[in-house]
């Protein structure tokens, strides 16, 4: 009898080191590589396959082979029974980028009416570094700005406050002393959907610094799954005139790709205002499927 005890121990032993049974109580999203997304309970994970309890479609069974990505969704997530989608674009506003940063691995495509294109990458998670151009080149030949903007971003109270530094360092392939950016600082307070970000930069241009600082104030806020109200302004001192840069719209999340849209008013302070019209798109990407983390 004791043998038979001995051997059924060994089975369920065998089998529990096979398969983990989740405690059926966190929250997971798994996105497929078919674009279907899914929020549940994971009941079983397998060498081969996830079972996920779901409150929509009950039990379904997932091949790891067809999984994307996997992330443990927060109670934040959760908002009146409904699942927020994370934010693909929390690190910036409309152009201008705040105090947090992208996660190692994750990166982003911004495309602004057609002509402005700029790839961002996260080389830890708290460096980034990205590039960009206008190809203006491709009309005759003409002179077109490109840019590297490396970016430092420190969580000093986890998801309530960071702060950023970086740069933006450009010139124009095709003429001469052509060089331009901005160094700048940033503080961020309040979480990846909801936040306002206060900034202050010095600009310089065929290598002259600006006498004044440029200052910014910028704030998203969440206003559904897939909704957000965004605005971001800029004052630039001047030693005649002071200029201002306004833009106030929105964004969309059309699955894990943002289109922004608004406007854009630009001017001076003492003179009068127009409105251009702003749209963009944002398009992120790397693999951020880490099963391994999601089975301690």
């Amino acid at each position: 009898m004791k043998y038979i005890l001995f051997a059924a121990f060994l089975a369920v032993s065998t089998l529990a080191g096979a398969q983990n049974i989740k405690d059926n109580k966190t929250l997971y999203r798994i996105e497929t590589v078919d674009g279907n997304e899914y929020v549940g309970t994971i009941m079983l994970d397998s060498a081969d396959i996830f079972i996920m309890k779901t409150a929509s479609l009950g039990e379904i069974k997932i091949r790891k082979s067809d999984v994307k990505r996997l992330t443990e969704v927060s109670n934040t997530e959760i908002k009146r029974g409904e699942f927020w989608f994370d934010n693909p674009q929390a690190t910036r506003y409309f152009w201008q980028g705040n105090g947090y940063g992208l996660k190692k691995g994750e990166g982003y495509y911004q495309n602004v009416w057609v002509f402005f294109n700029q790839f961002s990458y996260g080389i830890t998670d708290n460096l980034s570094i990205g590039a960009g151009i206008i190809p203006l080149f491709l009309f005759a030949g003409t002179s077109s700005p490109v840019w590297i903007t490396p970016k430092l971003s420190i969580p000093v109270i986890e998801n309530k406050f960071n702060i950023g530094a970086g740069a933006l360092i450009g010139t124009v392939i095709g003429e001469d002393n052509a060089g331009f950016g901005i160094a700048y600082g940033t503080t961020t307070v309040g979480n990846r959907n909801t936040n306002v970000s206060l900034g202050v930069g010095y600009g310089y241009v065929s290598g002259e610094w600006a006498n004044v600082p440029t200052f910014s104030l910028s704030a998203m806020i969440r206003t559904g799954q897939r909704g957000y109200i965004l605005t971001e302004n800029y004052f630039i001192g001047g030693s005649d005139e002071n200029g201002i840069i306004l833009f106030i719209g929105g964004r969309r999340l059309i699955k894990n790709s943002g289109l922004d849209f608004g406007l854009m008013i630009p001017g001076y302070t003492d003179s009068a205002l127009f409105a251009i019209p702003w749209l963009g798109l944002t398009i992120p990407f790397g693999n951020t499927y880490v099963p391994k983390s999601k089975n301690k």
